[in-house]
């Protein structure tokens, strides 16, 4: 489902994203953007330009609420179609993102390095996992800053290092020989490898399906107890040391 247009964009709203081309003598054209929208159009993710859209007109300056004239877009473009427009402009120009944007896109990738953390790391003197409550405070304390050219995992040894100067802290992986019965095992596989890594995989002659399993240290009590309510507590997990 298509979206629908905004034919009076507030031109004292500064938090719309653009797309922004520039034409011959430096002449700009402009369209309000749904960002993630617009992205995914440029890529060929998304068919339709309206859905990338958050009005159907062309801007000089969308903030200012400027229109080029129709000469103007004939001049520069070969037509008037406002919607043939907008897919050069987003096709081939560059899209400007506002703050508000940018802002919420920070705070993502900070969750997401932030649950990263959790999922790799253990409390270094306790061998405990580590809250989310607790790492989102030492981010704070430690004034983690997130760098907006990295991803989130290209950053999280970076940010590991520097956590490690108020939180005591350890990247670790688990190690379990898995056993899970006859009943429950042949839909187990797919539940066992979205944790980790299995290896030497095997069935028994009663049915039973066997296994060594490699996880993140943060992820294990999450693990227990995901495959203990799959097997109604009949698996047998043993940790290898």
């Amino acid at each position: 489902m298509t979206k629908g247009y905004v034919y009076n964009l507030n031109a004292d709203d500064a938090n719309f994203n653009v797309a922004r081309y520039i034409k011959e003598k430096s002449k700009h054209f402009e369209v309000a953007i749904d960002s993630d929208a617009a992205a995914a159009f440029k890529e060929g993710k998304i068919k339709d330009i309206r859905e990338a859209l958050k009005s159907d007109e062309i801007f000089l300056d969308c903030k200012k609420g400027l229109r080029p004239s129709e000469k103007e877009l004939v001049d520069a473009f070969g037509t008037s179609d406002r919607l043939q427009i907008a897919e050069i402009i987003i096709k081939k120009g560059l899209i400007q993102y506002s703050d508000k944007y940018r802002d919420g896109q920070r705070e993502q990738k900070k969750r997401k390095v932030m649950e990263l953390v959790r999922i790799n790391c253990i409390d270094a003197q306790t061998g405990h996992p580590l809250p989310l409550q607790r790492i989102e405070n030492a981010f704070a304390e430690a004034k983690i800053a997130i760098k907006e050219g990295k991803s989130a995992e290209e950053q999280l040894q970076d940010v590991i290092k520097d956590l490690r100067a108020v939180l005591p802290i350890k990247m670790d992986m688990k190690n379990y020989d898995i056993v899970i019965p006859q009943k429950f095992a042949s839909k187990s596989q797919g539940m066992l490898k979205q944790y980790g890594a299995t290896k030497q995989e095997n069935w028994k002659a009663d049915g039973s399906f066997v296994c060594k399993i490699e996880i993140p240290a943060g992820l294990a009590e999450e693990f227990f107890d995901k495959v203990n309510a799959y097997t109604h507590g009949e698996a047998q997990i043993t940790e290898i040391r």
